[in-house]
């Protein structure tokens, strides 16, 4: 079978007018086909050129196959059954900046370079006040976009004409404003100029978005039957469902060089995004977060699997109805129709989500996805929401890196994995749960207050003594 490759298959040439910061499968399922299919409809012409962000990657896999790769969407779509494929050819170009620093900079000279998105998970919007020398690569993404917006303020003497739209897809709230902000006090920190900040926040377009689509990767399971079907080898198969959804905030330059709602997909420009946004972190992405320790503890791997557990998939229902809900400002039968809808996305037979995938970030992700909830929730009745203590209960749990026998292969932020290895050698589940509760430099605020720690110390115990589902089934039957 041919390799897909440029050479076996007729991808077109476009000029490079989008740079992507991220190279992973949210970004190949979701950004990259949105414009693959304004190509495709005549909305755009231009490729893009992708940024690893990190110093691992994917970026020599797809480089061995041209940048290209094959989306596949399955799904439920108003009760048919709905299955495509779809090799994209919108990858151009591929970046190491580690490696090839220079080469990346260069394209901050281009002249038809227009777009910049980004999805470096929710941690990856964050100020790295190290970030000093721009003669190397820059630690985070901020320093990388600043050292590149930088090098295009000099190459075109600041002109205003030339700064670009920016479209990050991290999931943080105000994620465009909160990119701006931080780029803007790394540049003070660099002692950078006035004139070169206000290029910065004046010439370039910076949006708020929200983006939804299920991606669960690679098929591992079906990988050679889909090659059969498109009739190429594929190593970078990337799956998701059917359903997508990106809101972004209307900004007229980025809805000009972006026409993505006039393709006919469910793309929206409006001027608040923040109904979408927090009815969507907060049931499917904190739903999600949550599950992950709960459900994998109990020894489930897969999102449908938690949900069809007669005990997660209850842990999960009551989470949502009684604990996020309530805190979402929107009418009963909104949240209500949306809920259901998650649950059916959840559900869906075609993908196999791995919990594992979630994992990736949970500290992060517990912060930005359920402490929202857990902080409303709180304004609103006056006490901690039970569901979710026990969640963190469970991560305190998964951050010891054991599942009975088996080894978890955890994933996060360096800082964080030091933080859960402390955290693993105290034994007294008070103590335990006291040094979780209190870290501020974690969660960004004081989590030990009114009877949380004894709570979340007796959930620890429970899970220690009696094992992960024996301690939710005793959760659930005391929340009645």
């Amino acid at each position: 079978m041919k390799k897909l490759n440029r050479a076996n298959f007729s991808a077109a040439e476009r000029p490079i007018k989008v740079l992507q910061f991220g190279e992973g499968n949210f970004l190949r399922a979701f950004v990259d086909w949105i414009l693959q299919d304004l190509n495709d409809k005549g909305l755009i012409n231009g490729n893009v050129a992708v940024v690893q962000p990190r110093p691992s990657g994917r970026i020599k896999e797809l480089e061995e196959q041209d940048g290209l790769y094959t989306v596949c969407l399955e799904g439920i779509d108003n009760g048919k059954r709905v299955q495509s494929r779809r090799v994209i050819d919108v990858i151009g170009d591929l970046l190491d900046p580690y490696t090839e620093y220079d080469r990346f900079l260069e394209y901050a000279g281009s002249e038809e370079l227009e777009i910049i998105v980004s999805n470096t998970t929710e941690a990856g919007i964050a100020l790295d006040e190290t970030d000093t020398d721009f003669t190397v690569c820059p630690n985070s993404f901020p320093g990388k976009l600043l050292a590149f917006l930088k090098a295009r303020y000099d190459h075109f003497g600041g002109d205003p004409e030339k700064g670009l739209a920016i479209i990050p897809c991290e999931l943080i709230d105000h994620n465009g404003d909160e990119l701006r902000r931080v780029l803007v006090e790394l540049a003070r920190i660099n002692g950078m100029d006035d004139d070169f900040i206000g290029w910065l926040t004046a010439a370039n377009h910076f949006t708020n978005t929200l983006v939804d689509r299920i991606v669960p990767g690679y098929p591992r399971d079906n990988a050679a039957e889909i090659c059969e079907e498109i009739g190429f080898e594929d190593v970078n198969i990337v799956k998701g469902e059917v359903f997508h959804l990106w809101v972004i905030q209307e900004e007229p330059f980025i809805h000009e060089k972006l026409p993505a709602d006039k393709a006919g997909l469910n793309v929206i420009f409006a001027d608040d995004i923040t109904p979408y946004k927090q009815r969507k972190v907060k049931i499917l992405n904190g739903s999600h977060t949550a599950m992950v320790p709960v459900a994998y503890l109990c020894g489930i791997d897969t999102v449908r699997d938690a949900v069809c557990d007669e005990d997660v998939g209850l842990f999960i229902r009551r989470l949502a109805d009684r604990e996020i809900k309530p805190t979402i400002d929107l009418p009963p039968e909104e949240t209500d129709a949306f809920t259901a809808n998650v649950t059916e996305r959840f559900m869906n037979p075609f993908i196999r989500h791995e919990l594992m995938s979630i994992a990736l970030n949970s500290t992060t992700k517990f912060r930005t996805r359920l402490l929202p909830s857990y902080n409303d929730y709180r304004s609103i009745f006056g006490k901690s929401p039970e569901h979710i203590l026990f969640s963190l209960a469970s991560m305190i749990v998964f951050f010891r890196g054991k599942r009975g026998e088996e080894k978890i292969k955890l994933s996060d932020d360096k800082q964080y994995l030091d933080f859960w290895s402390e955290v693993s050698k105290l034994t007294d589940p008070v103590g335990i749960a006291k040094k979780v509760l209190s870290a501020k430099d974690i969660w960004q605020q004081d989590l030990d207050e009114d009877d949380n720690a004894d709570k979340v110390a007796g959930y620890i115990r429970m899970i220690d003594e009696q094992g992960e589902r024996a301690a939710l089934r005793a959760f659930l039957g005391n929340e009645g």
